[in-house]
């Protein structure tokens, strides 16, 4: 009787243990294929996306349970494991570049500062605004991008720009707040010989463009701060202690109304790329991981300065780390990434993405 229960018991659980594997291999799928649904139809596909380094691991963890137990259930989470080894270089990369950085190359650093704002409070704006400037100064970068970019007289952005980084060419725009102002700046060695910014339909966020002659090349850089989640922790943090119901749904209908701006966003960028001349560097926060719809559209005929040149993880969020990888910059497949590195240094809820690439191919050309 005892062996007769023993047995059903061990069935229950061998069909059980399959249906949950099922189930976690089942999202992992709906993970990868995320990226081929325009969220603006589909916005719950993103949250698999989103859910691509847990639903990893969770597989992960039943293979190795299963292998233990020398079960034939093993052969379900490494199915759906498989496809990881093509994207799994969007997140980490082991062996970085092997080539020299070259004076011809040209640096480029993107960075989202937070306005200046760091979120413990242990810097105030000023100082922290000082550290960033002088973390930049150190880069000698010859294009830097900034988003979030903050003061609190509209009027003394320029100033602030042409004193801090003299023998650059600033192109900035901000939106005016009740207690200052923010936006994106580019700043360039290189004369502008264009430049211009794309409004996103009801955001404050945006991209700037400038037209630059590099190295003999005429490119157009952009600036891009795509839709932020606008999620604050500590908020739904305190929240839980109440009414978590009510911060459910606002975090819900923040998150939605998020995820389904954006492509209209990167859709502007694409059109504005399809009618310029020149090819295109695409910098910014896109607020995506490369887990999404957003990094696909925007790859797509680019390459990656951290995918080709990068070492270690790739994440550029200071929260979550080391999963969160949502700045990028991105470029003609003619150019080559010589090197790609994230600075560890904490002066904003980002960290700075720099990058050397090589333009010799397209110059001669």
């Amino acid at each position: 009787m005892a062996r007769k229960q023993k047995k059903k018991h061990s069935l229950f659980m061998g069909i059980t243990s399959r249906a949950v594997m099922l189930i976690i291999a089942g999202l992992l799928f709906l993970s990868y294929f995320s990226v081929l649904f325009n969220p603006a139809g589909a916005w719950l596909m993103t949250l698999f996306g989103l859910m691509f380094f847990p639903l990893l691991f969770l597989n992960l963890g039943f293979a190795v349970w299963a292998l233990l137990r020398r079960s034939s259930a093993a052969a379900i989470p490494i199915v759906a494991l498989l496809p990881a080894l093509l994207v799994s270089g969007w997140y980490v990369q082991f062996s970085g570049s092997d080539l020299e950085p070259d004076a011809d190359d040209i640096r480029i650093v993107s960075y989202n500062v937070g306005r200046f704002a760091l979120p413990d409070g242990t810097m105030d704006r000023e100082a922290c605004a000082d550290s960033v400037v002088s973390l930049l100064k150190r880069q000698d970068a010859d294009i830097i991008c900034l988003q979030e970019f903050y003061m609190k007289d509209p009027e003394k952005v320029k100033s602030f720009l042409r004193r801090n980084f003299p023998g650059y060419h600033e192109e900035y725009y901000v939106y005016p707040t009740r207690t200052g102002c923010y936006g994106n700046v580019t700043l360039s060695k290189f004369p502008l010989v264009g430049k211009g910014k794309l409004d996103f339909e009801k955001s404050s966020n945006l991209a700037l463009y400038c037209d630059c002659i590099i190295r003999g090349v005429p490119l157009r850089i952009y600036n891009c701060h795509f839709q932020s989640y606008a999620i604050s922790l500590s908020h739904i943090a305190e929240g839980l202690k109440g009414d978590y119901k009510k911060i459910f749904l606002d975090t819900e209908e923040k998150m939605k109304v998020s995820i389904r701006r954006r492509p209209k966003q990167v859709d502007d960028v694409l059109k504005d790329i399809e009618n310029c001349p020149t090819g295109a560097i695409i910098t910014g926060d896109f607020n995506d991981t490369p887990m999404s719809y957003t990094y696909m559209r925007l790859k797509r005929g680019r390459r990656d300065s951290f995918v080709d040149a990068g070492k270690g993880f790739g994440a550029t969020f200071t929260y979550l780390r080391p999963f969160l990888r949502i700045d990028y910059i991105l470029f003609p497949e003619q150019f080559r990434a010589v090197s790609h590195r994230v600075l560890k240094e904490r002066y904003s809820d980002h960290f700075p993405v720099v990058t050397d690439i090589s333009l010799k191919e397209a110059a001669q050309n």
